[in-house]
């Protein structure tokens, strides 16, 4: 065997580190913040271990979501740029495995999180993997360019799912948290879709800005940016925030807004804004969902 062919075959080798990307360790740890938010809003108590446990299992879970996902789109991850290196498509680990490996860590996190908190948790985290896996992966992404918004109701699961960890139960209260998030997802991917459009026009993937045209995305996105600020607020009006969060909800909405806007009012050849309210959609997330743990530890909740 030569040298280049002995280098090549040793680069096709799947390392920890690949296993771990199937995982899809950035999306992860959104989850994992938004379903400890939920820990932390829900009424009642659980003992910290359990809550620790509990909250590895929705992280599994996630990562199992990913890992399928990955094992499902493996063709078409090959031919976008954004995906190319993931290590499905790269080879470093086989379609089966990849498959195998997703299955078993989505059975390990449904039965650890009913073994650490309760069945309704563990219902609820088997939804949020089968409607990701199935619903979204397998049929919605290639059918139609509402992909996203119905999609995105995995997405927006997991404080809903850490919710019910605590409390055994599903209020009002966590599907406000859930709403921010559904709401959230259609501006943040369409963002990146405007500035990624040729990845997916070559994967044959019907995203907004592909089937119905860049302009049409922007007004769509302005829409839901509009419709997102106004979720924002919706935990203090029901009295489960404080003005804390009220203020930071209120500024990090209208500037939402304010970026909506600016992708609105682009030219089809100037990607800046998308790129920018793709950025800052992130820092939102994070950053609203975070006034929720500090007001209950500062004790400004109330």
């Amino acid at each position: 065997m030569s040298e280049a062919s002995a280098n090549s075959q040793a680069s096709n080798i799947a390392s920890p580190g690949d296993y771990f990307n199937l995982l899809k360790p950035r999306v992860m740890s959104l989850v994992i913040f938004t379903a400890f938010v939920g820990m932390i809003a829900a009424p009642g108590n659980i003992h910290p271990a359990l809550a620790a446990i509990s909250l590895f299992a929705i992280a599994v879970g996630a990562g199992a979501s990913g890992a399928l996902n990955m094992w499902w789109d493996a063709d078409i991850d090959a031919i976008m740029t954004r995906t190319a290196q993931r290590p499905v498509p790269t080879g470093r680990v086989p379609r089966a495995e990849a498959a195998a490996f997703g299955w078993f860590l989505s059975g390990l996190a449904v039965a650890l999180l009913a073994l650490a908190s309760n069945y309704v948790a563990a219902g609820l985290l088997a939804f949020t993997i089968f409607f990701y896996v199935v619903i979204y992966s397998m049929w919605l992404k290639r059918a139609t360019p509402q992909n996203i918004v119905i999609g995105g109701a995995a997405g927006a699961l997991p404080p809903v799912v850490g919710w019910a960890a605590v409390s055994g139960s599903a209020p009002l209260e966590a599907w406000v948290l859930f709403a921010i998030i559904f709401l959230w997802t259609p501006p943040h991917f369409w963002a990146l879709a405007l500035f990624k459009q040729g990845d997916y026009e070559r994967a044959g993937v019907p995203m907004m800005p592909v089937v119905k045209g860049a302009a049409s995305t922007r007004r769509q996105i302005f829409a839901y940016s509009i419709l997102l600020a106004v979720a924002g607020v919706l935990p203090t009006v029901i009295g489960m925030t404080g003005y804390l969060y009220l203020a930071a909800a209120a500024a990090l909405g209208a500037y939402f807004i304010y970026a909506a806007w600016k992708v609105l009012r682009a030219a089809d050849d100037d990607q800046r804004p998308a790129v920018h309210l793709f950025k800052f959609s992130i820092l939102y997330l994070f950053a609203l969902f975070a006034v929720i743990p500090i007001e209950r530890w500062t004790g400004l909740h109330g």
